[in-house]
Parts: C-alpha cells; structure tokens; sequence
C-alpha cells in the first residue's frame, strides 16, 4: 500500500490522499518516499491545474510518526545529530516543494491536523475543514519547541502574529470554528461535503486561464516575501505585461462579445 497516492478525480485536477490511516496518517520515511512521487507528478503545470490533499480515515495527519515501527526518514549516519539533521532537512526540504508548486493546493482536512498534519496544511493555497477537524502546533506537547516545519513562518501569515504566538506557545488544540475564525481555514462543511466542495473549488480555479493561475501562485508567493510595494508592484508588473503577450485577453475578449466560455491558450 502506497503511503501517499495521486489520482485524477476531474480534468487535470488531482487527488493527493494522505494514507496510512492505521498510524492516523503520521508521517515516517514511506511517507516522505511517496510524498517524492507525488510532488514530481505535480510539478508539471501543463498536466495538472490543481490538487486537493486529504487524509485516508478519521484523521488529515497526525505529524511525526513516534510509535518506532514507521520506516525511517533517512539513512542513518554515523553521528546521530547528522541522521537527526538529513532527517529534518528531508521533511521540510519536501514541504517547501509543497509550497512552491506550480499549481494550487486545497488541504481538505478531514480530521486531526496537528504538528507535521498543520505544517503540511499551512503549505497549501487553500484550507478548508470537516466540521470536526482539529488543529494545533502540537511540537511543545511532544517536548520539543514550536519552532518546525515552517510553521513559524507561515502560520503567523495566515492568522497574524498574536494569534499564532498564543497557538504556538501553548501547543492548544483548536476546532474548525476556532480555525475558520482566526482566518487558517476559508470554509467549514459536513464530513459527506468535504471532497466535494474541494473539488468544486479546484474546478473554480481551473476555468482560469492556465497561465495566469501559474503566474499568480508562483507570483503570491514572491510577492508575501517583497521587502516593499514597490517591490511587489515591480513584480506584478512584468508577470503582467507577459500576461499581455499571451493570447488570453484577446481570447478574453473574444468570448465577452461572443457570450461564450473562453477557450484558453495551454502551456
């Protein structure tokens, strides 16, 4: 059994499911073996336009796999930091090629998502959750500190500083509403309309042109990083004249007169 699995579920629209559901989807080296396969898929714009992420059970992903029967994250070192330190790098190396993916993420969490489970949600574009998702940092809990898998970086992000300070120093364990109110999830549903409304979302973005929904992931994420306006603008700027030098606007336009949906140039 694959630990993580890709399939298409709508046109180039793929289904990442999260599956080790006997270990609540807790992340060990065939974890980390079958996320590799996944994100090379992925990474190609011109045959995938989005991707959903979800947990095969009861739960999204419980994090780090501590029970000492999960295959190991790498091989082993003869200095144990250095096996603690390729380990480390592994994961969040694997979680930043998450976040730089050419194509938009929804986490559909449908269940627990704590300590590496909310680090893998908080690398995706969009989270939405099951009325009984719970969150929480979860690293102070297992004796380390919060400080993990860009969770210091993204989280304060998504929520602002003083609610991801008071998640982080607490380790708290928070439910959907508690999530949607602090901004971390952008819906709440039923079990049954989870994957469905994630799809449906996928497919919203999917009508897009390609181009400018690759354009505006790559170009979001280098712009929440600009040091400065002008700096964003500057980069709006050139993804936009290139924008202009593609056939969509007239395409665009076309079809605006012609009350019709317009037909895309592809990549």
């Amino acid at each position: 059994m694959n630990a993580v699995t890709l399939q298409p579920i709508a046109d180039q629209i793929g289904l990442v499911t999260l599956n080790r559901p006997e270990r609540l989807n807790a992340i060990d080296g065939s974890f980390l073996d079958g996320m590799d396969v996944v994100l090379d898929a992925l990474s190609n714009p011109a045959e995938w336009r989005a991707a959903i992420i979800t947990g095969a059970g009861r739960a999204f992903c419980s994090g780090a796999d501590r029970s000492g029967t999960g295959a190991a994250w790498t091989k082993p070192s003869k200095r144990a930091y250095k096996t603690m330190w390729d380990a480390q790098c592994r994961l969040t190396d694997q979680l930043t090629r998450l976040y730089e993916l050419p194509i938009p993420t929804i986490a559909a969490v449908n269940g627990a998502a704590v300590g590496g489970g909310l680090a893998i949600a908080l690398h995706c574009d969009i989270r939405i959750a099951q009325h009984d998702a719970r969150f929480a940092s979860a690293f102070l809990t297992a004796g380390y500190s919060s400080m993990d898998m860009g969770t210091s970086y993204l989280l304060p992000k998504i929520v602002g500083v003083g609610a991801a300070r008071e998640l982080m120093l607490t380790g708290r364990i928070i439910d959907s509403d508690a999530a949607f109110s602090l901004g971390l999830v952008s819906r709440v549903v039923s079990p049954e309309q989870l994957l469905a409304q994630a799809q449906s979302l996928a497919e919203e973005i999917a009508t897009n042109n390609p181009y400018g929904v690759w354009q505006t992931k790559v170009g979001l994420n280098a712009a929440l990083d600009a040091p400065s306006l002008r700096h964003a603008k500057d980069l709006e700027n050139r993804i936009q004249v290139m924008s202009a030098l593609t056939e969509n606007p007239r395409e665009a336009g076309r079809a605006f007169i012609e009350r019709r949906t317009p037909s895309w140039e592809s990549l």
